[in-house]
């Protein structure tokens, strides 16, 4: 009962200390419900959640000006899933992508559009399910990051 407790307190703490957006100074707009935005980034809430085998995570690079001012600009991505005591777990796949089938989202390089990642709910290149619990998806995107959390219930 002790090590619910103290698990319970690190979900809470890690909620702190993990805000759904932020926003810099001065007139942004806030962004749509269940997506967190850095300029040029969108990153949604994986779905389903809470889920039990695997899921999908949505996001979006670029801004409809930026995207049609800079033309075919690359922007360097990398995601990630981490368990709440910030250990690497996994390393979602990018699923179609301009170049068609899937490849690990580790220094991808992608433009302007919409993408979905998927994530088996297994460790590392293994077949070993992780346990059931909070994870944290991080986004990077030509250095700047994004997190969500997810609920994984087996």
């Amino acid at each position: 009962m002790k090590h619910r407790w103290a698990a319970l307190l690190a979900v809470l703490a890690l909620d702190a200390l993990v805000p759904t957006f932020a926003v810099a100074q001065g007139t942004q707009s806030a962004p749509p419900a269940g997506t967190e935005h850095s300029p040029g980034v969108q990153v949604g809430q994986n779905y389903p959640n809470p889920f039990n085998s695997a899921t999908v995570i949505p996001f979006t690079i670029g801004d409809p000006p930026t995207c049609t001012k800079d033309g075919d600009r690359q922007h360097r991505v990398t995601l990630r899933v981490y368990n709440v005591l910030a250990q690497l777990v996994a390393i979602p796949v990018l699923q179609g992508g301009p170049s068609g089938g899937e490849r690990s989202m580790v220094n991808v390089t992608l433009g302007c559009g919409t993408y979905t990642a998927f994530w088996n709910g297994n460790y590392m290149n293994t077949s070993r399910e992780v346990p059931s619990g909070v994870y944290i998806y991080l986004i990077e995107v030509d250095g700047r990051s994004l997190g969500k959390k997810m609920l994984l219930i087996r």
